[in-house]
């Protein structure tokens, strides 16, 4: 089984409480169409968030 997964777009945001409830959201609404949306800690500034849309 070959899963290649291709990174389509990140971006660094302000964190925010709420913001996994869109990202969840997303990941529920699109994953038919072979998308998956990411969300992280940046690891170099804790009040910054990464945002990162994939291809699966």
């Amino acid at each position: 089984m070959n899963s290649k997964v291709e990174v389509l777009s990140t971006v660094r945001v302000d964190k925010s409480h709420d913001l996994y409830k869109i990202v969840d959201s997303l990941n529920r609404t699109l994953k038919e169409q072979d998308l998956m949306f990411g969300l992280a800690l940046d690891q170099e500034d804790q009040e910054q968030m990464v945002f990162t849309i994939y291809r699966t």
